[in-house]
């Protein structure tokens, strides 16, 4: 059992949390989504910035919460990559300076495998092996889960990731930022069959279609031409039809390649993590499909789907128990492969 204090800052949430293996003692999440939509995306130099002054006050919120002192924490962690640079070098000076001044084990964790992660903090008697369905603004993968730190990539985006996708259609209907969450709530009120729209196959150079592999430029783009057709027709353009539409594709393309890969693996369970699988028309698609093949789905409280720093720390924990910590000079990444996770430690 580890208690491990963890930071997140790979982009614009500043978060703190404290877990105690796989049981939360605190968790804050400072979002900077107000300050970001005025530009309709984060802005890197202005997250960072926001970080600088949000971080202390979040580790001072995190230990009051938690009721801890640092006695009795035994490990300091923070994202270290993928992520906006000056973001994430925010986060980890922080982790690395209270490990020093602590004298505590370090650990630097991938963001992805925070996701993971997200879901054994509801589902404690999680073990591998199972499917990982990830998806969020920046990434969109099927991930086999060998053990802790051991993922193979079966399945991934060539292009948009799904959340990106969201935030693309919604600035193309006028509809605000972050996109997920307007397009969801408008979803509900339309009609999800209203516009057949493609679901962006992968071919494969000898003909047929990648099973697993996913595209979302070209539902992006079709949306876009739909949009502009109805506008030129003269009428109201039905935004949330077109929402409703747009949703259901989405969700139907990762249900499909998820059943189909969890199949064709033997994993009988899907533990979906991500700012995507907070998606109601997600969770519904990939529940009825599941349950017609006998899979255990599972998605994380609506609270660890985005970006939060109790997922790292639940990683970070299980890396600690296993010997693993990082060097004090372990440096941020803004792109680093999941299958790589391991060069962030080393072995005691």
């Amino acid at each position: 059992m580890a208690i491990v204090l963890a930071i997140e800052t790979s982009c614009d949430e500043t978060a703190v949390a404290i877990v105690n293996n796989r049981q939360v003692c605190s968790s804050i999440v400072a979002s900077q989504i107000p300050v970001h939509q005025q530009y309709g995306g984060v802005v890197p130099e202005v997250a960072s910035r926001q970080h600088l002054e949000t971080i202390n006050w979040a580790i001072a919120q995190a230990m009051e919460q938690a009721q801890l002192n640092w006695g009795q924490i035994d490990g300091i962690a923070a994202t270290c990559a993928p992520g906006l640079v000056g973001a994430l070098l925010v986060g980890l000076t922080a982790a690395k300076t209270l490990a020093i001044l602590h004298n505590k084990p370090f650990l630097g964790v991938h963001h992805l495998e925070g996701h993971i992660y997200a879901t054994y903090l509801s589902e404690t008697t999680l073990d591998p092996p199972f499917l990982s369905l990830l998806v969020s603004g920046g990434h969109t993968s099927l991930i086999y889960v060998k053990n802790c730190g051991d993922y193979k990539t079966l399945g991934q985006t060539r292009d948009d990731a799904a959340g990106e996708a969201f935030d693309k259609v919604a600035r193309l209907l006028k509809l605000g930022y972050p996109g997920g969450p307007i397009i969801d709530h408008l979803a509900q009120a339309g009609n999800s069959q209203a516009f057949a729209l493609p679901e962006g196959k992968v071919s494969l150079p000898g003909g047929g279609y990648h099973p697993y592999d996913a595209s979302f430029s070209g539902l992006k783009t079709a949306v876009l031409r739909l949009v502009e057709r109805l506008e030129k027709d003269g009428g109201q353009v039905p935004v949330a039809d077109v929402a409703a539409s747009f949703q259901e594709t989405v969700a139907r393309s990762l249900t499909k390649r998820a059943i189909a890969c969890a199949l064709d693996y033997n994993l009988n369970t899907i533990a979906v993590g991500g700012g995507v699988a907070a998606n109601s028309g997600l969770r519904k698609n990939l529940q009825v499909a599941a349950a017609k093949h006998n899979l255990r789905v599972l998605f994380p409280p609506l609270k660890y789907c985005t970006d939060n720093a109790a997922m790292i720390a639940c990683a970070a924990a299980d890396h600690l128990s296993l010997g693993h910590t990082s060097p004090i000079t372990l440096g941020v990444e803004s792109r680093l492969a999941l299958t790589q996770v391991m060069k962030l430690y080393q072995s005691n």
